[in-house]
């Protein structure tokens, strides 16, 4: 199993149990099923070169490519997304309309591409992923108290805690119900797990909450959990609806694991460098909810004393107010430099996994999809 390198080379104390340096054990753990060895050769160094020049028209190249796949995809939503219930309705659509990068189902979608498979399940299941998300975003704003997501109110701010969580454990069992009507066992073993890990990566997260001690270590692992699992998921069921083999499909949920924590890292950045206008949520949300994450951590680990102990109060505290002085010091240190490296050492990985994909415009997008998750301002 390939342990995640420590990118402050923090020496804290690692509380979570079944964690040995970096390494997540467990079989159902998000990096349980990971071998190095089906890993492809790194992919050649050009390509990356010519990924990284032309980063501003990543983003066009595959909404164009994609545009037909993903109006299919938002169709399967607003239709599954029926109900008799009214506020059922109503909350739903509210979240949904709001938009939304889409990236877990787009990855389901590419991922079939790419491995030669047509069929229409494969939109379902990239509507069915959509689903799983934005229940978490549901139950994720109630647990964090937010009010803006996506640059407009949060559906608990809007319409309630309790029909917000309701109305995520509908989108929950709706995605079940969509799972079962594509009649396979192995789609439906892959997605019940994930959502199993995210809930446990939710826990973890809680139970880090506040906490300036982690390690980077207990950091990453929730990362694993909460949020690169479901990518993980996404691209290993564009394998399995097109029948690949084991070390491939491996490969595949592999590119996911690495791109979704690639893209969380750098969401944990933004939210000491980015704009609330860029961002469409509150600047300064994790430190408001005192989370550890990877921009704090670093800077704790090269601050002078005196930083250290600002920031361990802020995390402790909540303590937003003092988020410009915290910016001040994250930036000093370099923890902004390093969180960066840390999401391009992920994305490069992503792209090292599935260099073995035949070449084609849809492994394209998804070697550029690994450019626009660092290079991001939003």
């Amino acid at each position: 199993m390939q342990a995640v390198r420590n990118p402050v080379g923090s020496g804290r104390r690692t509380r979570a149990a079944g964690l040995s340096g970096d390494t997540v054990t467990g079989r159902r753990g998000p990096q349980a099923s990971y071998n190095p060895r089906i890993v492809p050769s790194r992919p050649e160094k050009s390509s990356l070169v010519s990924l990284a020049t032309d980063s501003s028209n990543n983003q066009a190249a595959i909404t164009e490519l994609m545009a037909g796949e993903m109006a299919q995809v938002d169709a399967v939503i607003h239709r599954r997304l029926a109900s008799e219930v009214v506020l059922i309705n109503q909350i739903s659509h509210y979240i949904v309309s709001a938009g939304g990068k889409r990236l877990r189902p787009m990855l389901v979608l590419l991922f079939s591409r790419a491995l030669g498979f047509e069929q229409p399940a494969r939109f379902e299941l990239a509507a069915t992923v959509e689903f799983i998300h934005t229940a978490t975003l549901l139950h994720d704003d109630v647990v964090d108290e937010s009010s803006l997501r996506r640059g407009r109110q949060t559906a608990n701010a809007l319409f309630g805690n309790a029909a917000s969580v309701l109305v995520g454990d509908f989108l929950y069992s709706r995605a079940f119900q969509m799972m079962v009507s594509v009649d396979s066992m192995r789609v439906l073993e892959v997605l019940a797990d994930a959502t199993n890990v995210i809930a446990e990566g939710e826990v973890l997260q809680l139970l880090n909450m506040h906490d300036p001690d982690i390690s980077v270590e207990d950091y990453l692992r929730v990362i694993r959990y909460k949020t690169a699992k479901l990518f993980e998921a996404s691209a290993r069921i564009g394998a399995v609806l097109a029948g690949s083999d084991s070390p491939l499909e491996e490969a595949c949920a592999a590119y996911g694991q690495a791109l979704g924590t690639a893209f969380q890292i750098v969401d944990d950045l933004l939210d000491y460098e980015g704009t609330t206008a860029a961002l469409g949520k509150n600047v300064g949300d994790d430190l408001r909810e005192g989370k550890p994450t990877l921009p704090l951590l670093a800077a704790m680990s090269r601050g002078t004393p005196e930083e250290r102990e600002l920031i361990r109060h802020a995390i402790q505290n909540g303590q937003v107010e003092r988020l410009d002085e915290i910016v001040a010091i994250v930036r000093r240190t370099g923890a902004l430099d390093i969180t960066r490296e840390a999401a391009r050492a992920e994305a490069e990985r992503a792209r090292e996994h599935i260099s073995a994909l035949p070449s084609s415009q849809f492994k394209d997008a998804l070697l550029r999809l690994t450019v626009l998750a660092v290079d991001r301002t939003s």
